[in-house]
């Protein structure tokens, strides 16, 4: 071989290295449930996860590395959860994990990340057992249940002044855990709940559930759960001249709660318990104005995700893609996202939160309260 062919070989070589080094992905999970009866919510996770990766790519990506997003759907399914882990660790290979939603999935699914050494950073999980159990690699950029329940249980006593409150919730681990620890403050405060049941997720007759609730006379009903559910709880109270306030977590930030429900008529007046307007950060302005002028109103959880997808891209920028190194990274550093400063304690959990009253209105639209 002449030493010309052996240069142009070994250019060509270097060529191919370099193009393979520009387009080598770094692999980013996007788990939630992306199909079934919560994918509104999986809609909310991928629309923030996407635009934020895009950003990142369009600016050079990772140490210059491409973000590769998969969709994990989970569907809200312990179970499948796990599965969906396991081919993210076995088969795609992923680095990181934004998601899940449901702390049901969270939970099950941050073991296997734990010890493939996959940093997790949940948008939406709020159930506390996500972090008190310690796992170095799980952090959250939304608050805690603990936290939204005591702030729903002041409102209860302080501002609506009840004395008969009814607590439902449809025996999940957010649902359940979101009822139990409202229900902790509010027996904190002095006040005794009326009337404590469970549901079943996918019910849509709660009609005995009604009778019940109008049996104990309750001024208020608490519902720890989902959209899919409290729309429809609150929608047969209403049709059975049931008045009592509706109140709820979380789990009910999407406008799919109208649709479930039936009309804007039957929520208006809901209130819930969420994060300070998430569209109102001056540092995620412009991010808001083009999802908006691309046609998606970044609802809910979508800034969140967006805010997830930063915190991951950060961690993995300052540790050269190590996801481990990633993950004690979070611990001691702070991430400016499109919702703010964001700083973690030694459980994976904000240094601060800010859960606040929103109302539902007539035209099926939410908005925040003062205190």
């Amino acid at each position: 071989m002449s030493n010309a062919v052996v240069r142009k070989t070994l250019v060509s070589l270097a060529i191919a290295g370099a193009v393979t080094t520009a387009q080598a992905d770094v692999v980013i999970g996007v788990a939630g449930p992306h199909t079934g009866a919560y994918a509104a919510f999986g809609a909310q996770l991928w629309n923030g996860a996407s635009a934020a990766a895009k950003a990142i790519n369009d600016a050079g990506g990772i140490n210059g590395e491409m973000i590769k997003l998969i969709k994990a759907d989970d569907a809200c399914e312990p179970k499948q959860a796990v599965s969906v882990a396991n081919r993210l660790v076995d088969s795609d290979e992923a680095v990181a994990v934004v998601g899940h939603f449901c702390s049901s999935s969270s939970i099950p699914a941050s073991n296997i990340y734990e010890e493939a050494g996959v940093l997790q950073v949940t948008p939406a999980s709020t159930a506390p057992g996500l972090t008190d159990r310690g796992l170095p690699n799980v952090f959250r950029v939304c608050g805690r249940d603990d936290q939204q329940g005591d702030v729903a249980a002041t409102y209860i006593v302080d501002v609506l002044g009840a004395k008969k409150v009814a607590v439902i919730h449809d025996k999940d681990t957010y649902g359940k855990g979101l009822a139990d620890a409202m229900k902790s403050s509010l027996n904190a405060y002095g006040v005794k709940e009326v009337l404590y049941e469970g549901l079943t997720r996918g019910e849509k007759d709660f009609n005995a559930l009604v009778t019940k609730i109008r049996s104990v006379d309750a001024d208020v009903v608490y519902f720890g759960g989902l959209h899919s559910e409290a729309g429809p709880l609150v929608r047969q109270m209403r049709e059975q001249g049931l008045t009592a306030k509706f109140m709820s977590g979380d789990g009910i930030t999407s406008y799919e709660f109208v649709s479930v429900a039936g009309s804007p008529k039957y929520v208006d007046g809901v209130l819930m318990t969420f994060g300070a307007d998430p569209t109102s950060y001056a540092e995620g302005k412009a991010v808001v104005k083009e999802f908006r002028d691309s046609g998606i109103e970044p609802e809910g959880y979508v800034m969140y995700s967006y805010a997830a997808m930063q915190v991951v891209a950060e961690a993995l920028q300052n540790t050269d893609l190590d996801p481990v190194k990633a993950s004690d990274w979070l611990h001691a550093n702070k991430v400016e996202t499109v919702m703010g400063t964001k700083a973690f304690d030694e459980k994976g959990d904000l240094l601060v939160s800010d859960y606040v009253m929103y109302e539902w209105d007539k035209n099926g639209t939410y908005n925040m309260l003062g205190m």
